[in-house]
């Protein structure tokens, strides 16, 4: 019984969660933001910081498309609205059954056995 616990627990372990999402663009925002608000005078310099930013935005890009790919990755995404509140619903039954069997048995009298 304790192996099939077992290889219940691990893929829970390998799967991908929310926590695990690496989404991090406010950084790359704010990067191309300042140096949109950079005015130099000199030609140079205004086409280097095009240029610098044009790289950003590339990276804010990339950056995009892989939180869409990881989102992709998420345990039901492919399920509609309603049919994961219908999840959720089904979810929450079961574990209020479960912690009324919990409160029955741990309310039942216990029988002591006479050792012999």
């Amino acid at each position: 019984m304790e192996s099939a616990e077992l290889s219940e627990e691990v893929p829970s372990r390998t799967q991908f969660t929310v926590d695990d999402l690496d989404i991090e663009i406010l950084p790359v925002i704010y990067e191309i933001i300042r140096s949109i608000e950079k005015d130099p005078h000199d030609t140079m310099q205004k086409a280097k910081e095009s240029q610098d930013t044009s790289h950003k935005i590339l990276e804010l890009q990339k950056k995009i498309d892989s939180v869409r790919a990881q989102i992709k990755r998420l345990p039901g995404i492919e399920y509609s609205r309603e049919e994961q509140l219908q999840k959720l619903e089904t979810l929450r039954k079961q574990l209020r059954l479960k912690r009324e069997l919990l409160l029955k048995y741990r309310n039942m009298c216990t029988f002591e056995v006479p050792k012999v």
